[in-house]
């Protein structure tokens, strides 16, 4: 023995994701069947496809077929290339959501007039009276 391993199991093995219980560091990365895998991890695989990494060593490390894998990578792409067609904000943003704003409380006011009108009313309608003429 050259005194680095203290327990009664090997450094490897007492690491090994598999030898570890789910909760107990090894990052989740490992999903057993029928448990769900974080947005964060996904995006973290379908980042390591992108760099060039095996589809088939990245399934085999998460336990997860290639071709969810591929589906990953592709939703991560389609999010990245929206990312990158969005536009800037502007002062004109600023003012459409400050009179879209103001349309609002404009329309809460007229209703809240009209719902005063009704029951002025009384449930009968206003009457215009005949001139004198």
């Amino acid at each position: 023995m050259d005194g680095k391993n203290t327990g009664s199991l090997g450094a490897t093995e007492a690491t090994a994701p598999s030898a570890r219980a789910h909760h107990a560091g090894d990052g989740g990365a490992v999903a057993g069947p029928g448990q769900r895998i974080s947005a964060k991890r996904k995006l973290a695989a379908g980042g390591r496809l992108l760099r060039g990494e095996s589809q088939e060593a990245v399934s085999r490390e998460l336990n997860v077929p290639v071709h969810r894998l591929v589906e990953w990578r592709d939703r991560v792409l389609l999010a990245a290339e929206g990312a990158l067609k969005e536009r800037e904000r502007d002062a004109r943003d600023d003012e459409i959501a400050r009179l879209q704003a103001k349309v609002g409380e404009i329309t809460m006011a007229n209703e809240m007039l009209d719902a005063k009108i009704d029951k002025l009313e009384g449930g009968r309608p206003f009457v215009r009276r005949r001139s004198r003429a």
